[in-house]
């Protein structure tokens, strides 16, 4: 689930990136480190790093969901599990590039007005498990993040700070089987009495 919502966001970008950016620039979604970028990836580049995930406990819900079947049965399951994952996006200039800061930072402000342009990650890019996710997945972006220090998190990967955007999307996670049910009740007859009988 979680790669799927990878290869949505890359999704948003390369459909809501100005075109020459998105002929230019790989997606990357490796550790921003001091050996970046990895072999796999080539520069000029955006990297979106999936830092953190926990479970969003304002959302969670006990509420039994009831999926009717035209054979007149029906199945139940539970709401699924409401998950936030927080990435920090980075951009990373061709080391060609004569400005490397200037470049990082147009990339990153193009990345910017794409994600805030959707607060709701739009139906249609959604890949794999994520189709069809009701509610739809609100995503949150220029937020504070959930990295206690930014200075102490370039520190530990070895690297040297770099401007960056905090972007958290909350994603359902199915984590209960359905429960299949015997035939719905339709149709409920009442009787009523006209008066009290005679003797």
């Amino acid at each position: 689930m979680i790669n799927d919502l990878d290869k949505t966001l890359a999704e948003l970008l390369r459909h809501d990136l100005p075109a020459e950016l998105v002929s230019q620039v790989t997606i990357s979604f490796a550790t921003p480190d001091d050996q970046f970028p990895p072999s796999s990836v080539t520069l000029p580049a955006i990297d979106m790093f999936l830092y953190d995930i926990r479970e969003n406990r304002e959302l969670r819900s006990n509420e039994w969901i009831m999926e009717r079947k035209s054979d007149g049965t029906a199945t139940r399951k539970r709401s699924p599990v409401r998950v936030e994952c927080s990435y920090l996006v980075t951009a990373w200039a061709s080391d060609s590039s004569p400005d490397p800061a200037e470049d990082e930072h147009h990339m990153l402000g193009e990345v910017m007005k794409v994600l805030l342009r959707h607060p709701v990650i739009p139906a249609g890019i959604l890949q794999g498990d994520l189709r069809g996710q009701e509610p739809p997945l609100p995503a949150i972006t220029l937020q504070p993040g959930r990295l206690n220090s930014v200075g102490e998190f370039w520190q530990a990967l070895g690297g040297k700070p770099k401007a960056a955007l905090n972007y958290t999307v909350t994603i359902g996670v199915e984590v209960y089987e359905a429960v299949e049910t015997g035939p719905l009740v339709i149709d409920k007859r009442l009787k009523f009495k006209t008066g009290a009988e005679e003797e």
